[in-house]
């Protein structure tokens, strides 16, 4: 199974890793966009006011400018450690045990913007730049990504895609139409059995979900199995719409 999940705006500073190494992440085919998008975002850097208008950044945000200009030199983390925010809170990455690490190693995907989807334990640096960002110099990110992300994912050919991305990052790679893969929507169930989407809870909803998943570490190849493992677990999940599953909180 390979669990894709969405990045987070905010990000922890510095790290202990070696500059990034483009050729080590997950899903090496990308190294072209990548690159690509890495020079654009150092470029656009030498210019902080043009940079700061261009990522839509407020006088608080402008040190984030420096993060960009220093992509392939900064010092990195994993990217799981790297991402806060509700979800990554809730996930707290770095709280699990080794084997539950290392489970996220290998069955989860974040999908940044700049890097598109890398390993949860890939290492990057800090950066700035949101799904909706069009930079000079590159073509806009779903015309840079959404292709090469969808046949990368093909050619990788994970056995089950659990798609806890928001519909921004889903737009920068669509899961293959032939691969079985399930879209989590967060939701409630009223008394009467009705659902209704929920904002709040959306994100740390699905940042505890991958928690449980790493802590019990399934063998999971399709829907069926999932919804077997989240009965074992006290998780209520439901079929939604063709292609979505309901996760009830």
């Amino acid at each position: 199974m390979l669990v894709l999940l969405p990045p987070s705006e905010t990000k922890r500073p510095g790290g202990e890793g070696a500059p990034v190494d483009v050729d080590g992440l997950a899903l090496p085919a990308l190294r072209p966009q990548r690159e690509a998008v890495i020079d654009a975002l150092v470029a656009l850097s030498a210019d902080e006011d043009e940079a700061a208008r261009v990522l839509k950044l407020g006088a608080k945000r402008r040190h984030e400018i420096a993060d960009n200009a220093a992509l392939r030199t900064a010092a990195t983390m994993p990217a799981v450690d790297r991402y806060t925010g509700v979800l990554f809170d809730a996930l707290d990455a770095e709280t699990l045990d080794q084997a539950a690490r290392s489970w996220l190693g290998g069955h989860v995907g974040i999908h940044s913007a700049p890097f598109g989807p890398v390993g949860a334990l890939d290492l990057i640096p800090a950066y700035r730049l949101a799904a909706g960002i069009s930079l000079p110099g590159v073509p806009p990110l779903r015309r840079v990504w959404a292709a090469a992300v969808t046949e990368a994912l093909r050619a990788s050919a994970p056995t089950f895609v659990l798609d806890l991305r928001s519909e921004a990052y889903v737009a920068l790679g669509p899961v293959p139409v032939e691969l079985p893969t399930a879209y989590v929507r967060v939701v409630t169930a009223g008394e009467s059995g009705a659902v209704r989407a929920l904002n709040h809870f959306n994100k740390h909803a699905k940042g505890d979900l991958v928690r449980s998943l790493a802590r019990t570490r399934p063998r999971i190849g399709g829907i069926d199995d999932l919804f077997d493992w989240a009965g074992a677990n006290g998780r209520t999940l439901r079929p939604g719409v063709p292609g979505e599953i309901h996760l009830v909180v």
